[in-house]
C-alpha cells in the first residue's frame, strides 16, 4: 500500500525536480504517510476501547463498524493545487487535515454524541475543528458529525502530533451518504437532465433517513425504559 503511494507520488513531482530532491521527497512522503497510518490506528483503538467500555452499561455496543482511509496522493495534490499552496511535505502536513480519516458508524444519534464527548475528554486528544452536520445538515441533506483532532503517536525515538479527521454517523446516514456519493460522482451530475429534481429527491431521502433515525431511537429508549 505504502509502495503504491510512493509510485503515485512520484508522478506528481514536477519534471524539473532534481533527482536527489525527488529521492528525498519520495522517501519523506512515504515516512509521512506511515505516520498518518499510525495515527489512524491510534484513533481506531481509542474508539474500540470506548465501544467495549460503554457497552458495559448497555446490552448493545454503540459502534456498528469502523472504516478508515488514507487520502490518495493524487487527491492530496489536487487539493493543494486548488488552494494554491506549495507542493511540499510541510505544506501538506500544515494545511491538509483530512489525510488520515476514521469513520465511525453508530446505531443511534445519541451514540454519536456520547462517543464524541468521551473521545474529546481524553487528555491526549486535542480538538482542532468541529462541524455538526447532524444539527445543521448540508444543503444536499448530508448529515454527519465531523471532528478534526490532533493526537500523539509514539515512535522509536520521538513523539509526533498528527491530525486525523473523524466522521461519526448512524447506519442510515452512512447508507444515504454512500449511495448519494455513487450517484452524484458516477458522472458530472450537472450535465444530467432534471438535475435539480434529482437533487431534491436525494434531499428528501436524507430527511426520511433522519426521521427513521429519530423514530428508531425513540423505540430504543422506550424499550430500555420498560
Amino acid at each position: 500500500m505504502i509502495e503504491n503511494n510512493v509510485e503515485q507520488f512520484a508522478q506528481l513531482i514536477p519534471q524539473k525536480a532534481d533527482l536527489r530532491d525527488f529521492a528525498f521527497m519520495a522517501e519523506s512522503f512515504q515516512r509521512l504517510m506511515t505516520y498518518y497510518r499510525c495515527a489512524i490506528m491510534e484513533v481506531e483503538t481509542k474508539f474500540r476501547v470506548l465501544d467495549v467500555q460503554l457497552s458495559l452499561n448497555s446490552e448493545n455496543n454503540p459502534i456498528e463498524t469502523i472504516k478508515t482511509r488514507l487520502k490518495r496522493p493524487e487527491s492530496i495534490a489536487a487539493k493543494i493545487q486548488r488552494r494554491g499552496l506549495p507542493f511540499t511535505l510541510e505544506s501538506i502536513e500544515q494545511n491538509l487535515f483530512d489525510i488520515a480519516g476514521v469513520r465511525v458508524i453508530c446505531s443511534f444519534p445519541e451514540d454519536i454524541y456520547r462517543l464524541a464527548d468521551s473521545l474529546l475528554r481524553q487528555d491526549d486528544v486535542t480538538l482542532i475543528e468541529r462541524k455538526d452536520y447532524i444539527q445543521n445538515p448540508k444543503p444536499n441533506g448530508y448529515r454527519s458529525l465531523h471532528l478534526i483532532i490532533e493526537i500523539p503517536i509514539f515512535l522509536q525515538n520521538e513523539k509526533r502530533m498528527m491530525k486525523v479527521e473523524v466522521q461519526l454517523r448512524t447506519i442510515a446516514m452512512d447508507f444515504w451518504a454512500s449511495l448519494e456519493h455513487k450517484l452524484r460522482y458516477k458522472k458530472d451530475m450537472r450535465s444530467v437532465e432534471h438535475y435539480d429534481q434529482i437533487s431534491q429527491k436525494l434531499k428528501a431521502c436524507a430527511e426520511m433517513s433522519a426521521t427513521l433515525d429519530s423514530q428508531m431511537e425513540a423505540i430504543r429508549n422506550q424499550i430500555e425504559g420498560i
